[in-house]
């Protein structure tokens, strides 16, 4: 099910793992419904089911799996609420970080943010939606970064897993990535004039468009949704 990768010994393996697991989900290479076996993972990864065990237990957490005594492990369907509720708690969350980050900020930040976002740019050009996503995250996680916070990207990175799910789904046509890319930008602007009510407000801007969006592919793809 999935390809072989090395394993780094300095991390721990079923983090290794959750991360995987969580890109196949994500990326739609594993989709709703499909039964996620123990044994061939750990088989796979050549390790014993117990980081497996545990990975399946972070997946379950941030709602990407549902496990069922005695059946198994399955990838769940998109929750609609969840994604609303996602959406709701990293806004709150990254509004207040980001008017502090405004105040903060050095040139050495802006320059991340801006290589960064010429990064972006490229994954875009080369329809690399994979890499694009990961280049968005680096974006926001930069940004928290400033104010020297790593629980805080750890918080929002574990209620976004819906949220990514949505966000993979709707990058070909609903919501394309030069608009994400413009958004990007008006938020680094924004930073770059040490605002921290313009930045909030770019932010907002940016992580609300998912509420409209995810109206249109529940639609087209109304299988892959719950409630």
């Amino acid at each position: 099910m999935f390809k072989s990768i090395d394993l780094n010994i300095s991390e721990p393996v079923n983090q290794q793992i959750y991360r995987t697991l969580r890109k196949a989900i994500i990326t739609c290479y594993v989709l709703p419904g499909v039964l996620l076996s123990e044994k061939e993972i750990s088989s796979q990864f050549n390790v014993s089911r117990q980081p497996v065990r545990e990975a399946f237990i972070k997946l379950a957490e941030a709602g990407l799996v549902q496990i069922l005594p005695q059946r198994g492990t399955f990838v769940t369907k998109i929750s609609i609420k969840k994604v609303v509720d996602g959406q709701f708690i990293r806004e709150a969350v990254e509004c207040a970080i980001i008017k502090r980050a405004a105040i903060e900020i050095n040139q050495s930040d802006i320059l991340l943010l801006q290589k960064n976002l010429a990064e972006q740019k490229q994954a875009n050009e080369r329809e690399d939606i994979s890499y694009f996503l990961e280049k968005d995250d680096e974006f926001h996680q930069i940004i928290m970064n400033v104010i020297d916070c790593p629980m805080a990207w750890q918080t929002v990175e574990n209620i976004k897993a819906m949220m990514d799910r949505v966000r993979y789904l709707t990058l070909e046509d609903v919501s394309p990535p030069e608009d994400l890319v413009k958004q990007h930008e008006k938020i680094l602007i924004a930073l770059e004039n040490h605002d921290p009510e313009l930045a909030a407000q770019a932010l907002h801007e940016h992580l609300s468009a998912i509420l409209q969006t995810i109206t249109i592919v529940s639609q087209q793809k109304n299988e892959w949704f719950v409630d």
